[in-house]
């Protein structure tokens, strides 16, 4: 398992994937990792920013076969749920603080 992590990590290193925020600014993000928890999926992205420390984890909604949309997640405990999970499928090929 870890050895297809590193690969869709380094497959995807460097994509970036644009949102608008809700000041109607866009900004841009690197794809991290999709992450499957309690049968929904979850996209973790990364502002690109050689500052940013903080991952962002967003719901995918599939709206049909080729569109989807990212949903923000106000439970606390899911997101540190699904960071975790994360975390443990880089263990060793990511440094986290």
């Amino acid at each position: 398992m870890a050895d297809n992590n590193k690969e869709l990590l380094e497959e995807n290193e460097g994509m970036l994937i644009t949102l608008t925020d809700d000041e109607g600014n866009d900004v841009d993000f690197e794809f991290l990792d999709v992450v499957e928890y309690d049968h929904e999926e979850y996209v973790v992205l990364i502002e690109n920013d050689e500052d940013a420390d903080e991952v962002v984890i967003l719901r995918i909604n599939s709206l049909d076969e080729e569109t989807e949309e990212y949903v923000s997640i106000d439970d606390e405990e899911l997101l540190m749920a699904v960071f975790e999970k994360f975390k443990s499928q880089y263990s060793g090929d990511i440094t986290f603080a």
